[in-house]
């Protein structure tokens, strides 16, 4: 798997965990949730991901979305 796949895999495993955990534990999960999505827009329009420049360090090959 290279950065792109991981960054995908787990932002979506926090956006689901975070909607289980609004449902089970507290409505303010959620906020979670938003910071995730806004996350991943603003990595959209600028091309910086911190997660993907975690990953960068730990010498995951990096794909063409966060090169």
């Amino acid at each position: 798997m290279n950065v792109d796949r991981l960054v995908f895999a787990i932002a979506g495993t926090f956006i689901l965990l975070s909607l289980v955990l609004s449902q089970l534990h507290s409505v303010y999960w959620l906020g979670f949730t938003a910071f995730v999505g806004l996350n991943l827009l603003q990595a959209a329009f600028t091309g910086f991901c911190p997660l993907a420049k975690i990953l960068k360090l730990f010498g995951i090959e990096a794909g063409c979305a966060f090169r």
